[in-house]
């Protein structure tokens, strides 16, 4: 792969000579209500770090609710929007991913599902009403994350630990610290005198949290890195939620699991619109390797807590592996 910047869009990130038009059927789909679905999460962890799930508890009118709200906040004058930022973390931002020079074919909103973030900073932009907003995002997440509950503890009772909720409990302490993000890539016409290049809407990276949840609507342009070292396209549906295994819990798992890393690409005539939470740990919670699923083994990650953790990756690039920092290094 061969990044590369051409003048004309702001300099921003070109991927050459990505073969994105054929999408990749290989992506393990999880049906939540069969009775062998906690063996297939572990095998599709283990295998992509990555999966998608249908049959979930959440309702389809939350996720069409909340889609129409960002909608009518990204339609919104750029001039209009800025009044909802600058994310410091939270809030609106735009083309800048992050406090270290990375940058994207992309807006966003992020929120913390904890801390009261203020929704009054939309109320000055027209046509978009802050309670409304307010209320779609909650019954969202609080849907999804019970979903990810969910998924967490059959994957505790998959790999045979005791208790199921080892890694839910983590996400429903009032202390977690969980975020969601609302994405928007406009469409990119310029991008058609690429030929084969593609522009990049996000970066690659992997997730820090535990688990994230992703929905987006019916654009393609998530991309997700094979063990071999090829991109791959993931088809859209827009009637199911992917799943990735974040950094977090491929430490607790002590690397049995992988972080998927992944990127987005922007699309030439369509907008794509994606929604994700981040279910993370309270900033005190100590991140180790489970004993249960050690076996005998030796740990191949110091222990750290997710403060320190998240202090540590706010410092690096996106596509940089923040967890190098905090592997063992083995005895000589």
């Amino acid at each position: 792969m061969v990044v590369l910047t051409k003048p004309g869009i702001d300099h921003f990130p070109i991927v050459k000579n990505c073969k994105s038009s054929s999408f990749f059927n290989g992506v393990p789909l999880i049906d939540l209500s069969k009775p062998n679905s906690k063996n297939l999460i572990v095998k599709a962890c283990e295998e992509f770090g990555f999966f998608k799930v249908i049959n979930h508890s959440v309702p389809t009118e939350f996720i069409t609710k909340l889609e129409s709200e960002a909608i009518k906040f990204f339609s919104s004058p750029l001039s209009e929007k800025q009044k909802a930022g600058p994310a410091d973390p939270f809030g609106y931002g735009n083309k800048k991913i992050g406090p270290n020079g990375d940058v994207g074919w992309v807006e966003y909103i992020l929120l913390s599902t904890n801390s009261e973030f203020n929704y009054h900073k939309f109320a000055s932009i027209l046509g978009v009403n802050p309670e409304t907003i307010r209320a779609a995002v909650n019954d969202y997440v609080s849907a999804v994350k019970k979903m990810a509950c969910e998924i967490l503890e059959m994957l505790a009772e998959g790999l045979n630990i005791h208790p199921r909720n080892v890694f839910s409990k983590l996400l429903m302490d009032e202390k977690s610290d969980s975020v969601f993000r609302l994405n928007h890539y406009p469409p990119c016409p310029e991008i058609q005198q690429f030929s084969d290049n593609n522009l990049i809407g996000f970066g690659e990276h992997t997730d820090p949290q535990i688990i994230s949840v992703l929905r987006s609507n019916n654009t393609s342009g998530l991309q997700i890195l094979l063990k071999n070292g090829h991109w791959i396209s993931v088809p859209p549906d827009p009637n199911s939620f992917f799943i990735n295994v974040g950094e977090s819990l491929q430490v607790m798992t002590n690397g049995r699991f992988k972080s998927v890393r992944h990127r987005v690409l922007a699309n030439s005539v369509k907008s794509r619109l994606s929604m994700i939470y981040f279910g993370g740990p309270p900033l005190s919670e100590k991140i180790a390797p489970l004993a249960s699923l050690m076996e005998g083994e030796e740990s191949l990650y110091e222990e750290f807590t997710w403060f320190e953790y998240k202090k540590s990756a706010y410092k690096t690039r996106l596509a940089d592996n923040r967890l190098v920092l905090f592997e063992k290094v083995a005895a000589s």
